[in-house]
């Protein structure tokens, strides 16, 4: 009897551990902090396509990012950084709009979109979603994907 009761409050005490780990992890995050870090790097990836600065994109793209191109392409990462690198001579400026974040534990959901002009003159708006995890106490970009929509 002794040693059933003992494996029960072992197991309870187990549980509510696990519990109490699950909530102070979920309770560290200051989504203030992250919202705010979150829309100031949606706008520098946003102008990084007129600047050239593929250093944001080094910043806040995961190593195992995947990213959804509007004609259904997949690009990684590295692809981002040479694509960016590239970008100014075909782009003059690039601008985010608005950026709605929603927060879910150690992942948010950044949806978005921005307005940018070409060189030929050209203008056009994307629309996308971002999908952002924390680790190791840093946000970063796991998932994208980019549509071309009418301009506003």
């Amino acid at each position: 009897m002794k040693s059933q009761n003992l494996r029960a409050k072992s197991k309870e005490f187990l549980l509510v551990s696990i519990i109490l780990s699950v909530v102070s992890c979920s309770n560290s995050i200051d989504y203030k902090k992250a919202e705010a870090y979150i829309r100031e790097s949606e706008k520098q990836w946003a102008e990084s396509v007129a600047s050239g600065d593929s250093a944001v994109i080094e910043r806040i793209l995961a190593d195992d990012f995947i990213g959804v191109d509007p004609d259904g392409s997949q690009y990684t990462k590295e692809e981002m950084v040479h694509a960016t690198a590239a970008a100014p001579q075909y782009f003059v400026s690039n601008h985010l709009n608005d950026v709605k974040i929603r927060f879910y534990g150690n992942t948010a959901v950044a949806q978005g979109d921005e307005t940018w002009v070409k060189h030929s003159g050209d203008s056009g708006c994307f629309v996308w979603t971002d999908t952002w995890v924390i680790r190791n106490n840093k946000w970063q970009i796991v998932a994208a994907e980019d549509l071309i929509a009418p301009v506003k």
